[in-house]
């Protein structure tokens, strides 16, 4: 397998891969800067090739570029292209049939929608088969993704709004972090107390999410005693319209995610 880009995500995807069991030698990144390519071959021992190389050995590429990038590195590729190969894209906004149309016919094409928190291997990843993908295609991307985290399956159509919660929705969190610790020192708290309680409350309160399955309105319901503390606070939120401003932001994250696949 080969990672065509050694960005964030590419790095991501490559030590998760590692530490989930995949040999250095079965693995491929490509790198265009020589120091890049030194430091990790040193750090991971796995070979750092050209695109078109990669494109040649692989019997699976996974594009971890950014969607300007894309049109270039297809062209680039293209002809090292084998139909029998396997192309997953982590590209946002960038469709399988974009991609399709780019390389030889009767490639397999996945798409991906990743996030971040695949750094700690907690990320969320969204998959969708092209044209031309069967079930061993998409067993396959999944084995690669779950190295980092949780993946799903959604019809094509839908990875714009994925990509807008999930791709785009760390930023959203650490944004309401910020957010608290910045009330909390507000009202005098030192500011190593104010992010100890914050992300802890935080880290819980998603922990209690998952392991529950209590929809989330039961557990702020549950929070939030008539006339106390939490209801104050949440009818401030209400008096402010944080859930609009929410619904509109995420509903501008997911036109920019159709902008960008027009672009």
């Amino acid at each position: 397998m080969a990672i065509l880009g050694a960005g964030v995500m590419g790095e991501t995807l490559l030590s998760g891969l590692l530490r989930a069991g995949r040999r250095p030698g079965e693995l491929l990144i490509t790198e265009r800067r020589a120091e890049r390519a030194t430091e990790l071959r040193e750090r991971y021992g796995v070979d750092v090739v050209t695109n078109v190389e990669a494109a040649a050995k692989a019997d699976t590429l996974v594009l971890v570029v950014k969607p300007q990038d894309m049109p270039d590195l297809l062209a680039e590729i293209a002809p090292a292209i084998r139909s029998s190969q396997t192309v997953v894209s982590l590209a946002a906004g960038i469709t399988t049939t974009f991609i399709e149309s780019r390389l030889p016919e009767g490639v397999a094409v996945v798409r991906v929608m990743p996030n971040t928190p695949a750094l700690v291997d907690e990320g969320m990843a969204a998959i969708s088969r092209g044209a031309h993908c069967d079930e061993s295609h998409l067993v396959l991307a999944e084995g690669l993704l779950a190295a980092t985290g949780r993946v799903i399956r959604v019809p094509e159509k839908q990875q714009d709004a994925v990509t807008a919660i999930s791709g785009s929705g760390p930023a959203y969190i650490f944004f309401v972090v910020e957010s608290m610790i910045e009330a909390g020192v507000h009202m005098g708290l030192p500011r190593s107390t104010a992010t100890d309680l914050v992300v802890q409350t935080l880290f819980g309160s998603a922990k209690l999410l998952r392991e529950t399955g209590e929809h989330p309105t039961v557990l702020r319901e549950r929070v939030t005693s008539p006339g106390g503390t939490t209801a104050a606070a949440v009818r401030e939120l209400e008096d402010h319209k944080v859930r609009a401003a929410f619904l509109s932001a995420i509903e501008a994250a997911r036109n920019r995610s159709r902008d960008l696949a027009a672009e």
